[in-house]
């Protein structure tokens, strides 16, 4: 016969009551701790580790979340957690008096201010001798907190879906996503350093948008009451910041969050975070050397490392990058020339040897695209430029000047996923003029991806833009590669996920 009494969700509720009696008692002896509004903590837990040789013997106050609790007779050592580490507490019943039974009401996840002397157990471990403590707040759940030895626990936060939907448990009970998620924080205030320090200036522009662009993407769409209008959610941040280059401001970037109205992968986060940079007097090549010298900065800075590896694969950021034309990797990977993608015909018949799905709206860069992604990417494991995309599908960049039907774009590419895009920019606003009626005509034609027609952007570049670099990477699939992680969902603190 199945024990309901058993079931984990009947027990949670059992222990969430016996939680909610032990705040009652507290209550009835006026020791509410929701009613604690402060405590003068003297020092983190990880700076009572760190600074033992001065604080053996002084009395600091410190404060975290109770994790462990091992009463014994008229002695009690707990274990304190907080944003920096771990610490050991002791208390000794005859010291305490009364207020030692208070004990009792604590539980795991509690919050405890404890004020006391530092020193050293007979184990080596450095630990509070607790003189006075308050209880700050009481958690009503049970945490998840890992098992210690020989210790039962009624549930653990395996469950991949539970850590992302709650992702303050996953914070709290695994140390490992939280370093990743530490990580990738630490990560974007090195990025800001580097261009900081090269004299980039960081700004905001709108993430509300009459005309979203900068990408092949769908944007979401929002309504504003008061203007009685529709207004779009950014999918880029390119043409505001190109706006600040026509402007005078020649080094510009931005980090910020871009929207697209598209599916839902392990690669993919419907809002995720970008780094756009725009350089002035600068070309593809300058942008290539930023981007060497950027993830050699980020890896030193933030891991300690310049080597890192997956799926056995080490890469190191030390070294230059290597430099492939597009065409001749696919070549390369696929025995495939430039001949056989010259006509639309050519290149469905080449895409459907490689047993790639075709669609209606495909254009020839299309499909050469779509040849990189399916049959080359995998192979990039080493840091590789990819350069000389299809014009049709770089509305934005300079074309190449010896091959009109190629433009100055490199993608690049670390452990088989591209990390970052750039071009040589566009800055004629005769041919982006040109470039934006070819793509209106996609659009027109059912692609819904396709670049829109932005009659404001082209007023701005008929003032003069000047010719410049710029360069386009995603921070969360940045995250993912120098982390090891194997889904975006591990980078980003609150993922969007399907209705569970």
């Amino acid at each position: 016969m199945h024990d309901e009494s058993r079931h984990p969700a009947t027990e949670e509720n059992q222990l969430v009551q016996i939680r909610k009696e032990k705040l009652q008692q507290l209550r009835a002896q006026g020791l509410d701790p929701f009613a604690v509004e402060r405590f003068p903590i003297t020092h983190t837990l990880q700076q009572v580790h760190d600074g033992y040789a001065t604080l053996q013997g002084q009395t600091v106050a410190v404060a975290g979340r109770i994790t462990a609790i091992r009463k014994m007779g008229k002695a009690t050592f707990a274990d304190l957690l907080d944003s920096t580490g771990r610490l050991q507490i002791y208390l000794k019943a005859d010291e305490q008096g009364e207020r030692y039974e208070l004990i009792d009401l604590w539980d795991l996840g509690d919050y405890l201010g404890v004020e006391g002397f530092v020193f050293q157990t007979r184990t080596g471990e450095i630990t509070v001798h607790v003189q006075q403590f308050t209880l700050l707040a009481k958690a009503i759940r049970p945490v998840p907190f890992p098992k210690e030895k020989g210790e039962q626990r009624w549930y653990e936060l395996h469950d991949v879906e539970q850590r992302y939907r709650q992702r303050y448990l996953d914070l709290l009970v695994n140390p490992d996503s939280r370093a990743r998620l530490l990580a990738r924080c630490a990560m974007i205030r090195e990025i800001r350093r580097f261009l900081d320090a090269r004299g980039f200036l960081e700004v905001e522009t709108p993430i509300l948008q009459p005309l979203a662009g900068g990408a092949a993407a769908r944007p979401f769409i929002t309504h504003h009451n008061a203007l009685d209008r529709e207004f779009q959610l950014r999918i880029a941040l390119e043409l505001h910041l190109k706006r600040l280059l026509i402007g005078g401001i020649d080094r510009v970037y931005e980090i910020g969050r871009v929207f697209r109205n598209e599916g839902i992968s392990t690669r993919h986060n419907p809002e995720f975070t970008m780094l756009e940079l725009y350089q002035a007097y600068a070309n593809l090549e300058d942008i290539m050397a930023l981007v060497e010298e950027l993830f050699h900065h980020v890896a030193e800075q933030v891991f300690g490392r310049t080597v890192f590896e997956m799926h056995g694969v080490q890469v190191d950021f030390s070294q230059p990058w290597r430099r492939v034309r597009l065409m001749d990797a696919i070549r390369e990977h696929t025995g495939l020339t430039e001949a056989d993608f010259e006509t639309l015909e050519r290149a469905v018949q080449a895409a459907e040897k490689l047993g790639i799905h075709v669609e209606r709206k495909d254009t020839v860069g299309g499909i050469i695209e779509k040849v990189l992604e399916k049959c080359v990417a995998e192979h990039l494991q080493q840091p590789t430029f990819i350069y000389g995309f299809p014009l049709d599908t770089s509305p934005l960049a300079k074309r190449e000047p010896d091959n009109p039907r190629f433009t100055r774009r490199f993608e690049g590419y670390i452990f088989g996923k591209e990390v970052a895009n750039a071009f040589s920019e566009l800055n004629d606003p005769l041919e982006q003029r040109a470039r934006f009626e070819q793509q209106l005509a996609l659009r027109q034609a059912g692609d819904e991806e396709a670049h829109p027609f932005d009659e404001d952007f082209l007023l701005a570049m008929e003032y003069g833009m000047p010719p410049a670099g710029g360069l386009g990477i995603g921070i969360d699939r940045m995250a993912m590669l120098l982390t090891g992680a194997e889904s975006i969902r591990e980078v980003i603190f609150f993922p969007q996920m399907r209705e569970g």
